[in-house]
């Protein structure tokens, strides 16, 4: 049996802020981010790894992306973060370059895990636009989190400024 911290049935029920998630975890995130600092998942396109434009998949010595994102949800739902305030979550970088990142929602608002940065940041401090992510009801499907009522290929902006 596996030694998990208790967590509420309705994950909903669980308090997901951000002071509760650091005081439970802190220190398994923080060692978490020196081993990738330190460079034990090396970066590392599908295409060199498996000879695929895409290949999903848990790292264990190299990755993309989306192989980090994979590796941070899994580590974080061992220590009983609920699912569904872990959102995989697809942006455009700065250089206008598709990336994915991992979501965590809380009642203190969405931060951002990201294999590029050390920090972890409140969506808005990233600099990213935001694509899309997946629905907290059902993983299986995505939400679009661009704005409907504005210009086709608009997208939420990080640190933009609304008029």
């Amino acid at each position: 049996m596996e030694n998990k911290p208790n967590v509420a049935a309705d994950p909903g029920e669980m308090a997901k802020s951000l002071s509760q998630i650091a005081e439970r975890s802190q220190h398994l995130l923080n060692e978490y981010l020196e081993r990738q600092r330190e460079g034990k998942i090396a970066p590392m396109s599908d295409e060199e790894l498996y000879g695929k434009p895409e290949y999903w998949t848990i790292p264990t010595d190299a990755g993309d992306c989306e192989d980090y994102l994979l590796l941070k949800k899994h580590y974080l739902e061992g220590l009983g973060f609920p699912s569904d305030a872990l959102l995989i979550t697809v942006v455009l970088d700065e250089k206008l370059q598709g990336h994915a990142v991992l979501t965590i929602a809380t009642d203190k608002g969405d931060f951002v895990l990201d294999n590029r940065r050390n920090d972890v940041l409140r969506w808005s401090d990233t600099g990213y636009s935001f694509l899309k992510r997946q629905s907290a009801e059902d993983p299986r499907q995505w939400v679009s989190l661009t704005k409907k009522d504005s210009v086709a290929g608009q997208v939420v902006s990080a640190g933009a400024k609304t008029k």
